[in-house]
């Protein structure tokens, strides 16, 4: 599981940062992409990565301002062009199916896949299947803005094969029954229950990626317990006022939030353009002294979410 930031800035391109997108790798769970927001350009920033739009599955749009979907029309399109041709669906708040629909229509576009949309409306699980939970809550922004926790399904524990060994159980076809957890009659006629020879079960991982906002309770919600809590810096904390008027958070804001929330690793995103080069150690600063776990994304860096 990894996360590729294909962009990290806030409102417009920069010659540092292209707007907002994130592709969470999921190749070793269920073979496929998911990507959070789509800024203009996302398309391009993809070619220079391991990302492969013919693996997308899903996509969550936080939000309709522009910098999140303008670059949806185009990358949908090249998905055809590049192998695509598996179902995709888009989540997102009402209007998305509008803006994805009208823009393919008039531009005369062809898609060789079924697209689905489903526009969100009631916060909780969107999404639960035998690989992950998904659950929507929303923001305080000055639009209707979501975010969302991943939550992967706990594993079954390993088999305990020293301990298989130590007790003469040979290895074949039964290790099979045996990891299965009920009773199993060994060759040599013994019963042994093999839930006692599985280790303790693998805690699944959980990711929070936050669209634009201001401190809120919901943020707190989904972030709670994250291995990885993804939260927007636009502003640093002297423009705390500018971050309140246009609805976002700065960089002590995002680590407060990570750390009342108990997350792991903080990483801040959606950075605005006036942090240019070393500018932008200003807000990690920040945010270091209130959570010592703390990352600044930048344009095509990978995080791997490990266990």
């Amino acid at each position: 599981m990894e996360l590729y930031f294909l962009g990290t800035g806030a409102g417009m391109p920069s010659k540092e940062r292209n707007v907002t997108a994130i592709a969470l790798s999921l190749l070793a769970e269920r073979g496929t992409y998911w990507l959070f927001d789509c800024g203009e350009g996302t398309q391009h920033q993809v070619l220079r990565t391991p990302v492969k739009l013919s693996k997308l599955e899903k996509i969550f749009i936080t939000h309709l301002h522009g910098d999140h979907i303008f670059g949806l029309p185009g990358l949908l399109s090249s998905r055809s062009h590049h192998g695509g041709d598996t179902p995709l669906t888009i989540y997102g708040p009402r209007g998305i199916e509008a803006y994805v629909r009208q823009s393919l229509a008039i531009s005369g576009s062809h898609l060789n896949y079924e697209l689905m949309i489903t526009e969100l409306d009631n916060e909780g699980i969107i999404i639960e299947d035998e690989t992950f939970t998904v659950e929507m809550k929303r923001l305080d922004h000055r639009i209707e803005c979501f975010g969302y926790r991943i939550i992967e399904r706990d594993l079954p524990g390993p088999l305990l094969i020293d301990k298989l060994r130590q007790e003469r159980i040979p290895s074949g076809p039964i290790y099979g029954q045996i990891k299965q957890g009920g009773i199993v009659t060994l060759p040599d006629g013994r019963e042994i229950n093999g839930a006692d020879y599985i280790g303790a079960t693998i805690q699944g991982r959980i990711i929070t990626i936050l669209g634009d906002t201001k401190p809120c309770a919901n943020s707190l919600e989904l972030a709670k317990g994250a291995d990885v809590l993804v939260h927007e810096a636009t502003f640093d904390a002297q423009k705390s006022d500018l971050a309140r008027d246009y609805d976002h958070s700065t960089s002590v804001e995002a680590a407060t939030t990570a750390r009342d929330a108990g997350a792991r690793v903080l990483i801040m995103t959606h950075i605005s353009a006036r942090y240019q080069e070393d500018g932008a150690k200003q807000l990690i600063n920040e945010a270091q002294e209130i959570h010592s776990n703390v990352h600044l994304a930048e344009d095509f860096w990978v995080y791997a979410v490990r266990r």
